[in-house]
């Protein structure tokens, strides 16, 4: 009996495992390259100064909304406001789930998780202006630990693996991340 209640939580906790580093990122469709358009009268849409802004704002946006998705992670909180500060719909919705799951399942998040994103399109006439971002994550050091003795969940070992992710200007001005793949089959 007690082995078969340890064997169905071990497997309700590697579910969320699977669920966790998948949500990590997201999913969505994959970021493709998008062109820079340009007017009628062949001056460009989209200024460097601007492209660069967009760049930069995007990149914050991923950096915090991996610091506050660790932060949150690790506390059990799904409801932390750093999420909101980085993150949008659907995206938003996915990850506070992904931890509030691993909370009810006596489990967290602990570790370091690293990242090594760039940029890869930039959509500033699409409505509402978009970033696409590509990322080298490495999850080797990023475990999924029982709460009550810090023991690794089984299974929940992490490795590098790509990541996209979507950032949105959203009308307040705001960069959030909206969505995002996690592309756990392909090595990086």
């Amino acid at each position: 009996m007690v082995g078969r209640q340890f064997r169905r939580a071990t497997t309700c906790l590697l579910a969320i495992v699977a669920t966790v580093a998948a949500t990590a990122c997201g999913s969505g469709p994959e970021a493709v390259d998008r062109p820079t358009s340009e007017r009628a009268d062949g001056v460009r849409a989209d200024s460097d100064v601007e492209r660069g802004a967009a760049e930069k704002a995007a990149l914050e946006a991923y950096s915090g909304y991996l610091a506050a998705s660790r932060t949150a992670s690790g506390r059990g909180d799904p409801h932390a406001p750093e999420l909101s500060r980085f993150l949008a719909d659907p995206l938003l919705t996915r990850v506070q789930l992904s931890i509030r799951d691993a909370k009810e399942h006596g489990a967290m998040r602990t570790g370091t998780l690293r990242s090594d994103p760039t940029v890869i399109a930039v959509d500033l006439d699409s409505d509402p202006a978009t970033v696409e971002i590509q990322d080298c994550l490495d999850a080797t050091g990023y475990r999924l630990v029982y709460t009550k003795d810090q023991r690794v969940v089984p299974g929940s070992g992490g490795g590098k693996h790509l990541a996209t992710a979507t950032a949105t200007r959203y009308p307040d001005g705001r960069w959030l991340i909206s969505s995002g793949v996690a592309h756990q089959d392909q090595p990086c």
